[in-house]
């Protein structure tokens, strides 16, 4: 019995490894022969695409709903916190970006480090992910349009398409269908063309946002940022005035909704395999995005609590309201004609990673492997575009927006909170040659690591990410209850000890020092943190959110459990092998790293 299940454990826990040849490029040695995806996005095409993914729904929705509701003026900060974690968890995928430059973002830098099982999960959930933030954008989009047709084709669609079913959309939403349709067909027709789309869009949405900065500058009151509690009579719910009315507190609950605003740089790592020079291009073009976004949050949020008092703002149509206040309606319209080239342009960006993930999964054998279809002409993931779209579109057409927003959030958080961990494995992974300390210098980066150490490293992290989920979990039930039991507040604390041992413990190990273009600063800290962050913004989430997830996995297990672990490209080969590579002799991207370190070597 303990065979089968030590069985069953080795083929939950197989990993995927990569050799590197003359040119660069990442091989498989179950690749196959057959269409590759072209690499013609340069760094100016991933720099556009991730800026194009992240700065949609945000930026015309988001800070107006922090400020009045959260942060007050100081949603400027709530931002800037936001871009730190988000920050964080960049770092994270810029350099898995730089190490496996393939299709398939966090769910093939799961399948490298941790396993199959877990990659599975990371994967069917990057889907989840993509289809919804696909959906929301769509359906964003055409109720933009709707309000600037005075409602009047929501109108019509109610009356043609009504429906009555809990938890909808009201009536069947054409446009969204239509559109998504629409650029289903774009993405299909070659990445060539989207990327053009793309850049043209966002050149155009940034138009707008630099114009909403300058042109909203003119009318800045620095009273609005100064209110009394006397002043804010008029809202029951505006705080005591003055730049944090709602407080500390305040600030990061907004910082948490903000989070969400710069959700889109992964889809730069999931077209890695159709990068120029993707281990230079892909940490730039990701550190470059959250450069722009930022700035464009933070300068869109002064001056739109500039403007208007943070009590006076739209929670639905920020920009075009403020506008609208001062007394300048042409100035509205032009927010509004550009709030749909950035729609566009993030529906774009939402719609390019989620073929690719179905691609990377239909190629490794999980998902059927039609699905890994590369068109002969077009060089995309064809089967997997127009499958994915065509899902996408009927979420859009018959989903209300509130319901798929929350949704799309705990996929993300997962994703970042597994490329954390596995930035961890990575570097205290084991080189199977080496079987002793090398005691050439004393400090941890001056060593290589061995089998042993790696072991070591593998059960810290492991008690790392349980006392995170226990300290958050306990840390949020203390906010929510707002109950300070002295036994709570004890296991808090030492859990939050524990924590800090395991990577004080963690700091000590050796690690391995690959020749990487782009590596993560202040190893294990930094993943530590970000692990952290992320598991305490997913206690944050509802009880339906956790539910409806629960749904989603259970299906995706269905489908792992039923075919994608005996259809596996890694189970085909150990079966015509009759044998199984031993665990501490299958390190991922070992070949890789040693043929970095023999080439930085001879240079």
């Amino acid at each position: 019995m303990f065979e089968r299940i030590n069985v069953i454990s080795r083929r939950l826990s197989r990993r995927k490894t990569y050799t590197e040849n003359e040119d660069g490029d990442l091989l498989e040695s179950h690749s196959g022969t057959g269409p590759k995806l072209l690499r013609i996005l340069g760094l100016f095409d991933l720099t556009f695409l991730g800026i194009g993914s992240t700065l949609g729904v945000g930026i015309y929705v988001l800070a107006g709903s922090v400020a009045k509701d959260l942060a007050g003026p100081a949603v400027c900060l709530s931002f800037l916190v936001a871009a730190i974690a988000s920050g964080i968890a960049a770092l994270c995928y810029a350099e898995f970006g730089a190490r496996v430059p393939k299709a398939g973002s966090a769910y093939v830098y799961s399948y490298v480090t941790v396993g199959e099982f877990i990659a599975f999960i990371i994967g069917w959930n990057l889907i989840l992910e993509y289809l919804i933030g696909s959906a929301s954008v769509a359906r964003a989009l055409s109720l933009n349009v709707d309000a600037m047709a005075n409602h009047s084709m929501s109108m019509l669609f109610t009356s043609a398409t009504p429906i009555h079913i809990p938890h909808m959309s009201p009536y069947a939403d054409w446009l969204s269908l239509i559109v998504t349709l629409l650029m289903t067909i774009i993405l299909a027709i070659g990445v060539r063309s989207t990327a053009l789309f793309t850049n043209t869009f966002t050149i155009l949405n940034l138009s707008v946002v630099m114009f909403v900065i300058t042109a909203g500058a003119a009318y800045a009151k620095s009273e609005n940022w100064m209110l009394s509690t006397n002043e804010t009579h008029s809202s029951k719910s505006a705080g005591i005035g003055g730049f944090f009315p709602y407080g500390f507190s305040g600030v990061m609950a907004g910082a948490a909704k903000c989070f969400f605003g710069f959700v889109g740089f992964d889809s730069i790592a999931a077209a890695g395999e159709e990068a120029k020079n993707p281990k230079r291009n892909i940490p730039l073009s990701i550190l470059l995005t959250l450069i722009v976004v930022l700035a464009a949050y933070v300068g869109v949020s002064i001056v739109l609590t500039l403007m208007i008092p943070y009590y006076a703002q739209d929670k639905d149509t920020p920009l075009v309201h403020a506008f609208q206040q001062v007394g300048h309606s042409w100035a509205a319209w032009i927010v509004t004609v550009g709030s749909a080239f950035g729609l566009t342009a993030s529906l774009l960006g939402a719609m390019i990673p989620m073929p690719r993930v179905v691609y990377a999964m239909a190629k490794d054998g999980l998902l059927l492997r039609c699905l890994a279809a590369v068109h002969p002409k077009f060089k995309t993931p064809f089967t997997a575009t127009i499958l994915t779209g065509s899902v996408a579109a009927i979420f859009a057409m018959v989903t209300e927006l509130d319901s798929l927003v929350e949704m799309m959030s705990i996929g993300t958080l997962l994703a970042y909170t597994l490329v954390a961990v596995s930035i961890l494995i990575l570097r205290y992974e084991g080189n199977p040659a080496k079987r002793s300390v090398d005691l050439n210098g004393s400090l941890p980066w001056k060593r290589e690591p061995t089998q042993a150490s790696s072991r070591k490293s593998k059960f810290a992290i492991t008690i790392l990410c349980l006392l995170t989920v226990i300290f958050c979990l306990i840390l949020t039930s203390i906010e929510q209850s707002q109950v300070y039991h002295a036994g709570l507040i004890i296991l808090l604390v030492s859990s939050a000890i524990s924590m800090l041992g395991s990577v004080l413990f963690l700091s000590f190990l050796p690690r391995s020092i690959g020749a990487v273009y782009f590596m993560v600063p202040l190893v294990p800290l930094i993943p530590a943190i970000s692990i952290w962050i992320n598991v305490y913004l997913m206690f944050q989430l509802s009880l339906a959110t956790w539910l409806r997830f629960v749904v989603w996995m259970a299906v995706g297990l269905l489908i792992y459990g039923g075919y994608g672990i005996g259809h596996s490209t890694l189970e085909r080969e150990a079966a015509s092998f009759s044998t199984f590579m031993p665990e501490e002799d299958t390190s991922p991207l070992v070949n890789l790293l040693a043929s970095n370190e023999e080439t930085s070597q001879n240079e």
